[in-house]
């Protein structure tokens, strides 16, 4: 699709040409889709609907908005139960070459999704994300502004990975349309349309052998009460790794780990 933007019937449709670099969905890959929804249905409140992708996908809703989407196909393409953080580019290929060429490797794809292309890669500390060419789901600005997400990166040294990535995706370029990078109280923050869409901070160790420690990208869900969601967590064969005041990290009976923080904190 070479135009940033088309006009089909009374909806807008956006494209990765667009909001290129930015992050533009968080999706889980799991073994078993009735089991993942009923946790998800059970700690985050989330309701479904089918995905243009077929049958072992969907798309989780809060409050009507779409939140992130589930791909049960964990076993079919031997990959690792998680979530992972997708961001758009212009051009898979392209970007899958960038990756490699500065340390990263490429793990699946690109492959064919239509109405895209998609990817799973890993930076050179290891950390695992997406890339995505194409059309974004339906209202997508309403989920860049509205939906309780938040991704953020835990690595070895968040500068460095701030290069990494920003030459991935052109970040700080004089493209017009590309993310902004500031550094405020030690974290590099990620700005796209002037919406703060993701940080990165220093301090995980690479060769530890916590998954929680080391070099990761870890997606935020915004909820009203994180003691409820760790109770249900809990209640419904999920586990509680950390917790806080404000937020708590958890995990799903299938392993995937995530972060509930409190929506005033956001």
């Amino acid at each position: 699709m070479n135009e940033a933007r088309i006009t089909r019937g009374t909806a807008d449709v956006v494209s990765t040409h667009s909001v290129f670099g930015a992050p533009c969905w968080v999706s889980l890959t799991s073994r078993d889709l009735e089991a993942t929804q009923e946790f998800y249905t059970a700690v985050l409140g989330w309701r479904w609907r089918p995905a243009k992708l077929g049958e072992p996908f969907r798309i989780a809703l809060a409050q009507r908005v779409p939140v992130a989407g589930i791909a049960a196909v964990a076993s079919m393409w031997q990959m690792a139960v998680a979530w992972t953080p997708y961001f758009a580019v212009p051009s898979a290929d392209e970007a899958v070459a960038r990756v490699q060429e500065r340390g990263g490797t490429a793990a699946v794809g690109p492959l064919s999704l239509p109405p895209g292309r998609a990817a799973l890669l890993a930076d050179r500390d290891g950390a695992t994300f997406g890339i995505w060419e194409g059309e974004l789901i339906s209202n997508w600005e309403t989920w860049r502004r509205a939906a309780p997400t938040f991704i953020r990166l835990h690595t070895r040294d968040a500068f460095d990975a701030a290069m990494f990535y920003g030459e991935v995706f052109d970040w700080a370029s004089e493209r017009p349309g590309c993310c902004e990078v500031h550094y405020e109280g030690g974290e590099v923050v990620l700005r796209s349309g002037g919406d703060v869409v993701a940080r990165i901070e220093s301090g995980a160790l690479g060769a530890a052998p916590d998954p929680t420690i080391r070099p990761h990208w870890q997606v935020h869900f915004a909820v009203a009460d994180v003691a409820e969601c760790m109770r249900a967590a809990e209640l419904h064969g999920g586990s509680v790794l950390s917790k806080g005041s404000e937020e708590a990290v958890l995990r799903d009976p299938d392993g995937a780990q995530f972060t509930v923080t409190s929506r005033r904190e956001r």
